[in-house]
């Protein structure tokens, strides 16, 4: 087997990173929240480049609609309806089985953010919701751990590290989250091109930061189907800044997960029970109800309509429907309030 000089020599002769750079990107830890189509670009991207700790953070399934821009699935995934992090973490394994992976099939909450993701050098966003954003936005600026916000949607990206004592947060440039309608890759779709790209300035960013260099922070977007980018210069932090500068971390302090729709997959996600529940038993009670298939990540029932899937720690996915009221009184019909 090559010696690790040589696997990362074309990574070394780059001269901001060199030998010294390299050996902060070995003793790195890296969480990443959410491996669909940024997430997973990126965990391939920092394992091939060498990070020593990746931790994977991700909620759902892989689904057949994910294989069009998501790194690191098959088709055997969407068969199996394996975990997206435990999927991502068998692949990463056969690319670089020197890199140390934290696989969690888990949803990133106000209650555990600190537990599952505070002790990492960086943070990723993977994610497809601004809930979840701005939840790691409070956790980034309240740890001081640097994060780098990406979104996608149709052929356009952005990207923004986020830089805590030194850039503006999330906050800073979004006070609010977005109201009203939203696009979602649901019905607008979106390009896998336009996903790695923003992934792609999302890894370069995080090396910048994991070897130590300073630099300002920037907003980039582009087009991939107008072949356009913009840079700008992110700005000073805002002394008004709720978050970063009267430091109210009013995302990280809540006590319960709202509902959210999953984009691109007819969706809900629902925290109806904070009760951890014992697939097995559900399984053996809800085999009436319809074709159930369970494992030791989760349960899945399929019924005419709907297909529902429990998770140990009491949330629930249930797909056919982005009518939140729908979902919860399919949730309290089978499982309780």
């Amino acid at each position: 087997m090559a010696a690790a000089g040589d696997r990362y020599s074309r990574q070394i002769l780059f001269p901001r990173i060199g030998l010294e750079g390299q050996e902060r990107i070995r003793r790195a830890s890296v969480c990443i929240v959410g491996c669909g189509a940024l997430g997973s670009f990126q965990a391939e991207a920092l394992a091939r480049a060498g990070v020593g700790r990746l931790r994977l953070i991700d909620r759902d399934y892989v689904d057949y609609t994910n294989l069009q821009r998501q790194w690191l699935y098959c088709e055997a995934d969407a068969e199996d309806e394996a975990p997206k992090a435990v999927a991502a973490a068998r692949r990463l394994h056969q690319i670089n089985r020197d890199v140390e992976i934290d696989e969690m099939v888990n949803d990133l909450t106000p209650t555990n953010a600190e537990e599952l993701a505070g002790d990492c050098d960086l943070i990723l966003d993977g994610t497809d919701n601004f809930e979840t954003r701005y939840l790691l936005n409070d956790l980034s600026v309240k740890r001081g751990i640097p994060w780098i916000y990406g979104a996608a949607i149709g052929s356009y990206g952005v990207a923004m590290p986020v830089l805590p004592g030194a850039s503006p947060c999330l906050a800073c440039v979004y006070p609010d989250p977005p109201s009203g309608f939203q696009p979602t890759c649901d019905v607008d779709g979106v390009l896998a091109s336009a996903t790695a790209s923003v992934a792609a300035m999302q890894v370069a960013a995080a090396l910048r930061i994991l070897v130590g260099e300073r630099f300002t922070s920037f907003i980039y977007t582009v087009d991939v189907w107008n072949g356009t980018s913009r840079r700008v210069n992110a700005g000073e932090p805002d002394p008004a800044c709720k978050t970063c500068g009267t430091r109210e971390f009013v995302h990280l302090e809540e006590k319960r997960r709202t509902p959210v729709s999953l984009c691109g997959r007819n969706a809900v996600q629902l925290h109806e029970s904070v009760r951890p529940l014992d697939l097995q038993q559900l399984a053996a009670r809800l085999s009436a109800q319809g074709d159930v298939r369970v494992n030791n990540f989760a349960l899945r029932l399929r019924l005419p309509k709907y297909d529902l899937t429990f998770f140990p720690d009491g949330r629930a996915i249930v797909k056919g429907t982005t009518d939140i009221g729908i979902a919860r009184s399919m949730y309290a019909r089978l499982i309780g309030s």
